[in-house]
């Protein structure tokens, strides 16, 4: 048998082993499946109170570390505040944007 008079292509040799996914969309499906929604937890009248009372310890500059339901998962992030609305009842951590309904726990640093 004859050999080619020229080496084949890099190019067309590294696409003899790309991967190849007969099944498209399968590694998201089973991705979506693995996710597990929580339910919410209700807090008791003294869970509450205390809550509130953290997030009126709350400024803007401080840092400190939330605890919310999100998307039906529990969520836990830190940073600093970067605004925080009584009246609108929301807390910014960064670029994160937080109802005060979704806060389960509040840890001041």
């Amino acid at each position: 048998m004859k050999k080619p008079p020229y080496p084949m292509p890099t190019e067309k040799r590294a696409k003899q082993f790309m991967p190849f996914a007969a099944l498209t969309g399968l590694a998201e499906a089973l991705e979506a499946k693995e996710h597990v929604t929580v339910p919410r937890i209700l807090l008791s009248d003294e869970m509450a109170e205390e809550l509130d009372r953290k997030i009126h310890l709350l400024q803007r500059g401080i840092l400190a570390t939330v605890i919310y339901y999100h998307e039906g998962e529990y969520v836990k992030v830190t940073g600093v505040v970067s605004r925080l609305d009584l009246t609108c009842r929301v807390l910014q951590i960064v670029q994160t944007k937080i109802l005060f309904d979704d806060i389960v726990e509040v840890y001041l640093a």
